[in-house]
């Protein structure tokens, strides 16, 4: 990708692009990367969602990018500012894998599956479709989203690179 038309998102992070520049977060092991999309206006968001609920949150001043649930609606919020429509917004996701095995695992250890159905919980509740996502398993990954084709690109150790 091109270095000036990229546009970092790291962990616990939000941001948008617009103008065909590429957002890419990584580190993917049990958090998960949404991207969403409006294909009319060419607004894109990326958010790097460390856990499934700001319920648990112990800091008075809780950083929004860290969960599913504040996650979702500010980066909502953002690209309705720089001129996306909720009603046309996609959704792309991936990560929420299951990094370490354990026996007789309590819910509260299944942080990556529990990210990805707060995800989905928070899209329905907006009614943004998920077009595509590669969630599970128990490896990290890497993606880029462009904001040009609404692509999303993982890059994995284990399995190479695909395009959803």
């Amino acid at each position: 990708m091109i270095e000036q038309n990229l546009v970092k998102v790291g962990m616990a992070d939000l941001n948008i692009a617009t103008d065909g520049a590429v957002l890419k977060t990584t580190g993917l092991g049990s958090c998960v990367g949404l991207a969403l999309y409006d294909p009319i206006r060419r607004v894109a968001g990326m958010a790097h969602m460390m856990l499934p609920s700001s319920e648990i949150a112990r800091e008075t001043n809780i950083n929004l990018a860290k969960y599913a649930d504040t996650a979702i609606p500010e980066l909502i919020e953002r690209m309705i500012k720089a001129g996306a429509y909720v009603e046309r917004m996609k959704a792309k996701m991936a990560g929420g894998a299951q990094m370490f095995a354990m026996s007789g695992q309590s819910d509260s250890l299944r942080i990556g599956p529990r990210n990805v159905e707060s995800c989905i919980v928070m899209l329905n509740r907006f009614r943004i479709p998920i077009l595509s996502q590669d969630t599970g398993g128990n490896f990290g990954r890497t993606i880029e989203f462009d904001s040009i084709n609404g692509m999303l690109s993982i890059r994995s150790v284990q399995f190479g690179t695909k395009e959803i």
